[in-house]
Protein backbone atom coordinates (compact mmCIF):
# COMPACT_ATOMS: atom_id res chain seq x y z
CA UNK A 1 0.00 0.00 0.00
CA UNK A 2 3.04 2.25 0.71
CA UNK A 3 3.88 2.29 -2.89
CA UNK A 4 -0.04 1.83 -4.26
CA UNK A 5 -0.87 5.27 -2.34
CA UNK A 6 1.77 7.69 -3.87
CA UNK A 7 1.17 6.13 -7.20
CA UNK A 8 -2.52 7.81 -7.28
CA UNK A 9 -1.41 10.91 -5.18
CA UNK A 10 0.72 11.34 -8.44
CA UNK A 11 -1.99 10.91 -10.60
CA UNK A 12 -0.68 7.64 -12.77
CA UNK A 13 -3.49 5.61 -11.18
CA UNK A 14 -6.91 7.14 -11.04
CA UNK A 15 -8.64 4.56 -8.83
CA UNK A 16 -7.31 2.03 -6.49
CA UNK A 17 -9.45 -1.33 -5.37
CA UNK A 18 -7.55 -3.38 -3.02
CA UNK A 19 -8.20 -6.94 -1.94
CA UNK A 20 -7.84 -6.99 2.20
CA UNK A 21 -8.83 -10.53 2.30
CA UNK A 22 -5.39 -11.05 4.55
CA UNK A 23 -4.41 -7.82 6.06
CA UNK A 24 -4.80 -8.64 9.32
CA UNK A 25 -1.70 -11.34 9.64
CA UNK A 26 -3.80 -13.38 7.00
CA UNK A 27 -6.65 -13.88 8.57
CA UNK A 28 -9.07 -11.26 7.09
CA UNK A 29 -9.44 -7.42 8.06
CA UNK A 30 -10.68 -5.23 10.88
CA UNK A 31 -12.06 -1.79 11.00
CA UNK A 32 -8.95 -0.06 11.90
CA UNK A 33 -6.94 -1.60 8.68
CA UNK A 34 -9.87 -0.70 6.38
CA UNK A 35 -9.98 2.66 7.38
CA UNK A 36 -6.09 3.56 7.26
CA UNK A 37 -6.48 1.29 3.67
CA UNK A 38 -9.66 3.55 2.57
CA UNK A 39 -8.05 7.39 4.03
CA UNK A 40 -4.95 6.67 2.34
CA UNK A 41 -6.43 5.94 -1.15
CA UNK A 42 -8.35 2.58 -1.98
CA UNK A 43 -11.42 3.36 -3.41
CA UNK A 44 -13.05 0.22 -3.08
CA UNK A 45 -11.71 -2.94 -0.50
CA UNK A 46 -12.13 -6.71 -1.47
CA UNK A 47 -12.52 -9.27 1.08
CA UNK A 48 -12.97 -13.43 0.00
CA UNK A 49 -13.06 -16.07 1.61
CA UNK A 50 -11.74 -14.91 5.34
CA UNK A 51 -13.93 -11.77 5.02
CA UNK A 52 -15.45 -12.79 8.76
CA UNK A 53 -12.68 -14.11 10.71
CA UNK A 54 -12.02 -10.81 12.65
CA UNK A 55 -15.62 -10.80 14.38
CA UNK A 56 -15.39 -6.66 14.64
CA UNK A 57 -15.20 -6.12 11.15
CA UNK A 58 -19.15 -7.72 10.74
CA UNK A 59 -20.98 -3.98 11.81
CA UNK A 60 -18.52 -2.27 9.97
CA UNK A 61 -19.87 -3.70 6.54
CA UNK A 62 -22.60 -2.50 7.04
CA UNK A 63 -21.92 0.36 7.97
CA UNK A 64 -18.98 1.22 5.22
CA UNK A 65 -20.45 0.73 1.66
CA UNK A 66 -16.43 1.12 0.09
CA UNK A 67 -15.77 -2.22 1.20
CA UNK A 68 -17.16 -5.70 -0.04
CA UNK A 69 -17.44 -8.98 0.89
CA UNK A 70 -18.45 -11.68 -1.87
CA UNK A 71 -21.86 -10.80 -3.18
CA UNK A 72 -22.43 -14.52 -3.66
CA UNK A 73 -22.15 -15.32 -0.02
CA UNK A 74 -25.65 -16.61 1.98
CA UNK A 75 -28.57 -13.36 1.65
CA UNK A 76 -28.58 -11.78 5.23
CA UNK A 77 -25.04 -11.57 5.67
CA UNK A 78 -23.35 -8.65 6.92
CA UNK A 79 -22.19 -6.44 3.87
CA UNK A 80 -22.81 -5.92 0.20
CA UNK A 81 -21.34 -7.51 -2.78
CA UNK A 82 -21.33 -4.19 -5.33
CA UNK A 83 -20.57 -0.82 -5.03
CA UNK A 84 -20.40 2.34 -7.47
CA UNK A 85 -17.94 4.88 -6.37
CA UNK A 86 -17.07 8.52 -7.47
CA UNK A 87 -13.68 8.47 -8.90
CA UNK A 88 -11.44 11.31 -10.30
CA UNK A 89 -12.12 9.65 -13.50
CA UNK A 90 -15.63 9.30 -13.05
CA UNK A 91 -17.76 6.92 -12.35
CA UNK A 92 -16.74 2.54 -11.08
CA UNK A 93 -18.44 -0.05 -10.24
CA UNK A 94 -16.20 -2.79 -8.34
CA UNK A 95 -18.23 -6.61 -8.28
CA UNK A 96 -16.76 -9.07 -5.38
CA UNK A 97 -17.46 -12.26 -5.95
CA UNK A 98 -16.49 -15.99 -4.35
CA UNK A 99 -15.49 -19.68 -6.48
CA UNK A 100 -16.98 -22.57 -5.31
CA UNK A 101 -14.38 -25.40 -6.38
CA UNK A 102 -12.04 -26.29 -3.97
CA UNK A 103 -13.72 -23.76 -1.12
CA UNK A 104 -16.33 -23.66 1.32
CA UNK A 105 -19.90 -24.13 -0.10
CA UNK A 106 -21.59 -20.70 -1.90
CA UNK A 107 -24.39 -19.50 -4.21
CA UNK A 108 -23.64 -19.83 -7.80
CA UNK A 109 -21.16 -16.84 -8.28
CA UNK A 110 -22.01 -16.77 -12.29
CA UNK A 111 -26.06 -16.46 -11.60
CA UNK A 112 -25.06 -14.24 -8.69
CA UNK A 113 -23.45 -11.55 -10.96
CA UNK A 114 -25.86 -11.63 -13.82
CA UNK A 115 -28.45 -10.52 -11.95
CA UNK A 116 -25.63 -7.99 -10.45
CA UNK A 117 -24.89 -7.09 -13.87
CA UNK A 118 -29.17 -6.32 -14.26
CA UNK A 119 -28.44 -3.67 -11.62
CA UNK A 120 -25.22 -2.24 -12.49
CA UNK A 121 -25.38 1.26 -14.24
CA UNK A 122 -24.36 0.51 -18.06
CA UNK A 123 -21.57 2.32 -20.19
CA UNK A 124 -19.24 2.58 -17.46
CA UNK A 125 -15.99 0.96 -16.02
CA UNK A 126 -16.76 -2.57 -14.04
CA UNK A 127 -14.61 -4.19 -12.46
CA UNK A 128 -14.87 -7.55 -10.53
CA UNK A 129 -12.26 -9.34 -8.08
CA UNK A 130 -12.73 -13.64 -8.61
CA UNK A 131 -11.52 -14.52 -5.31
CA UNK A 132 -11.29 -18.59 -5.61
CA UNK A 133 -8.88 -21.60 -5.77
CA UNK A 134 -9.42 -23.09 -9.30
CA UNK A 135 -7.34 -21.87 -12.32
CA UNK A 136 -10.43 -23.01 -14.25
CA UNK A 137 -13.26 -21.70 -12.64
CA UNK A 138 -11.28 -18.27 -12.66
CA UNK A 139 -11.15 -18.78 -16.44
CA UNK A 140 -14.46 -19.65 -16.60
CA UNK A 141 -15.69 -16.49 -14.89
CA UNK A 142 -13.39 -14.15 -17.12
CA UNK A 143 -15.08 -15.57 -20.66
CA UNK A 144 -18.08 -15.54 -19.05
CA UNK A 145 -17.56 -11.84 -18.36
CA UNK A 146 -15.98 -11.35 -21.44
CA UNK A 147 -17.47 -8.18 -23.35
CA UNK A 148 -20.02 -7.40 -19.96
CA UNK A 149 -17.26 -5.67 -17.67
CA UNK A 150 -14.28 -4.06 -17.93
CA UNK A 151 -11.67 -6.35 -16.33
CA UNK A 152 -11.79 -9.94 -14.04
CA UNK A 153 -9.10 -9.89 -11.94
CA UNK A 154 -8.36 -13.52 -9.75
CA UNK A 155 -7.34 -13.03 -6.25
CA UNK A 156 -6.62 -15.90 -3.37
CA UNK A 157 -3.66 -18.41 -4.56
CA UNK A 158 -1.38 -15.30 -3.38
CA UNK A 159 0.49 -16.53 -6.72
CA UNK A 160 0.48 -13.58 -9.50
CA UNK A 161 0.16 -15.55 -12.91
CA UNK A 162 1.81 -14.10 -15.90
CA UNK A 163 -1.66 -14.37 -18.23
CA UNK A 164 -2.98 -10.96 -18.36
CA UNK A 165 -4.72 -10.18 -21.61
CA UNK A 166 -7.62 -8.50 -23.55
CA UNK A 167 -10.35 -11.08 -24.00
CA UNK A 168 -12.88 -10.34 -26.60
CA UNK A 169 -14.69 -7.19 -26.63
CA UNK A 170 -12.54 -5.30 -24.77
CA UNK A 171 -12.61 -6.90 -21.07
CA UNK A 172 -9.17 -7.46 -19.37
CA UNK A 173 -8.13 -10.03 -17.63
CA UNK A 174 -5.84 -12.35 -15.35
CA UNK A 175 -5.94 -15.15 -13.70
CA UNK A 176 -4.61 -13.87 -10.38
CA UNK A 177 -3.28 -10.66 -9.42
CA UNK A 178 -0.60 -11.46 -6.61
CA UNK A 179 0.23 -10.87 -3.10
CA UNK A 180 1.86 -8.36 -1.78
CA UNK A 181 4.50 -9.79 1.25
CA UNK A 182 7.22 -11.74 1.21
CA UNK A 183 8.62 -13.37 -2.28
CA UNK A 184 11.24 -15.20 0.14
CA UNK A 185 7.82 -16.98 1.81
CA UNK A 186 5.74 -19.50 1.34
CA UNK A 187 2.34 -17.68 0.10
CA UNK A 188 3.71 -14.64 2.80
CA UNK A 189 4.15 -17.10 5.78
CA UNK A 190 7.42 -17.71 7.22
CA UNK A 191 9.01 -20.48 5.17
CA UNK A 192 10.22 -22.83 8.33
CA UNK A 193 6.30 -23.13 9.65
CA UNK A 194 4.60 -24.25 6.38
CA UNK A 195 7.51 -26.42 5.81
CA UNK A 196 7.56 -27.91 9.22
CA UNK A 197 3.84 -28.65 8.79
CA UNK A 198 4.72 -30.11 5.20
CA UNK A 199 7.90 -32.63 6.49
CA UNK A 200 5.92 -33.72 9.98
CA UNK A 201 2.17 -33.17 9.64
CA UNK A 202 2.06 -31.01 12.62
CA UNK A 203 0.82 -28.10 13.21
CA UNK A 204 1.68 -24.99 13.72
CA UNK A 205 1.04 -21.04 13.88
CA UNK A 206 1.70 -19.53 10.99
CA UNK A 207 3.00 -15.68 10.86
CA UNK A 208 3.79 -13.23 8.14
CA UNK A 209 7.27 -13.34 6.39
CA UNK A 210 8.52 -9.78 6.03
CA UNK A 211 11.98 -10.19 3.97
CA UNK A 212 12.32 -8.93 0.27
CA UNK A 213 8.18 -7.75 0.37
CA UNK A 214 6.60 -6.78 -3.10
CA UNK A 215 3.75 -5.02 -4.34
CA UNK A 216 1.80 -6.76 -6.34
CA UNK A 217 -0.83 -5.85 -8.77
CA UNK A 218 -2.96 -5.42 -11.92
CA UNK A 219 -2.62 -2.11 -13.62
CA UNK A 220 -5.46 -1.79 -16.45
CA UNK A 221 -6.68 1.15 -18.67
CA UNK A 222 -9.85 1.79 -20.16
CA UNK A 223 -11.90 4.49 -21.43
CA UNK A 224 -15.03 6.18 -20.32
CA UNK A 225 -17.02 3.90 -21.45
CA UNK A 226 -15.89 0.74 -19.57
CA UNK A 227 -13.72 -0.60 -22.31
CA UNK A 228 -10.35 -2.39 -21.32
CA UNK A 229 -7.50 -0.35 -23.40
CA UNK A 230 -4.80 -2.44 -21.97
CA UNK A 231 -3.94 -4.32 -19.02
CA UNK A 232 -0.49 -6.01 -17.43
CA UNK A 233 0.58 -7.55 -14.31
CA UNK A 234 3.05 -5.65 -11.88
CA UNK A 235 5.36 -6.25 -9.41
CA UNK A 236 7.10 -3.55 -7.23
CA UNK A 237 9.73 -3.91 -4.83
CA UNK A 238 8.88 -2.10 -1.50
CA UNK A 239 11.17 -0.89 1.72
CA UNK A 240 9.80 -2.36 4.63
Amino acid sequence: MNIAIPMKQRGEVDALIVNGENAANGKGINPDMAAKFLDGGADVITLGDHTYDQRQIMPYLNEETRILRPANFAPGTPGKGWVTVQTSAGPLTVINLIGRVFMNPMDCPFRCVDKILQLAPRNQPIFVDMHCEATSEKMAMGWHLAGRVTAMAGTHTHVQTSDARILKDHTAYITDAGMTGSKDSIIGCERETVMKRFLTGLPGRFEPANENVSLEGFLLTCDRTGKAVSCESIRIPMDV
